[in-house]
């Protein structure tokens, strides 16, 4: 057992610990590359538990190590959709709350988006109003935000005519 104020150095997250997280923080890290490409990919780091008996902590991290929020849960390592939904919640506090700006962000409404079950599949969830659908609309399954094709606007009739 570690002293009270011993803060112990995390480690790189291995690929293939953790082989459910590392799928979705794939896809995650497609999401980043294509709406923050300055931003190197995220990575899983982990820190060890206070009480020998309990699991390592493991958390979503920026490429320069710092993270913010609570660890991923353990239970849901075994299940490839509370992995992804575990993964995106992690990412986004993390993306959030440390580079100080919402992510990922609607290019139509530049509002920030959630993570949300779509017909049994994760996706990026905006709350701005569109015209003719609805208050709130899926903007594209999470990781594939790079997919997504904003439709085209007709041209506008010229006025000279």
């Amino acid at each position: 057992m570690r002293a009270l104020f011993d803060h112990p150095e995390p480690r790189r997250v291995s690929p293939g610990e953790y082989p459910m997280w590392d799928r979705a923080l794939a896809l995650l890290n497609r999401d980043l590359a294509v709406t923050l490409p300055e931003q190197e990919p995220l990575q899983l780091l982990a820190l060890p538990p206070c009480d020998a008996d309990e699991p390592e902590n493991v958390y979503v991290a920026l490429a320069n190590g710092e993270w913010h929020g609570n660890c991923l849960y353990q239970d849901s390592s075994d299940d490839p959709a509370s992995a992804l939904a575990i993964v995106a919640d992690a990412a986004q506090e993390t993306v959030t709350e440390l580079l100080w700006q919402a992510w990922p962000v609607c290019a139509e409404h530049g509002l920030g988006m959630h993570p949300r079950d779509a017909d049994g599949e994760l996706s990026w969830w905006c709350a701005g109003e569109r015209s003719r659908r609805g208050p709130a609309h899926i903007r594209a399954a999470v990781g594939a935000l790079d997919t997504f094709v904003r439709p085209r606007h007709l041209p506008r009739k010229s006025r000279a005519s």
